[in-house]
């Protein structure tokens, strides 16, 4: 599976989770609401993770793209300045 493919995955399970939030605080707290508060918020910090490291991958992907178009072979560090 392309990159952008899991990206696009992971923020519409991000978007999911974030709907289950919305409506689990709606809810009278009870200790089901509250589990399934807890469930949502899990699963919306798992796929904020998920988001993250995917955009930090495309990221890194697009920088060697632009370092292998410059002939750059590694990236100068910032005490190489």
């Amino acid at each position: 599976m392309t990159l952008p493919k899991h990206l696009n995955e992971a923020v519409a399970r991000l978007e999911e989770a974030a709907r289950r939030i919305d409506q689990a605080r709606e809810k009278k707290v009870t200790t089901e609401t509250l589990y399934e508060w807890l469930g949502a918020v899990t699963d919306y910090a798992f796929a904020l993770n998920e988001v993250h490291k995917f955009n930090n991958e495309s990221i890194h992907e697009k920088l060697n793209i632009l370092a292998g178009r410059t002939g750059l072979k590694q990236f100068p560090s910032a005490s190489q300045k």
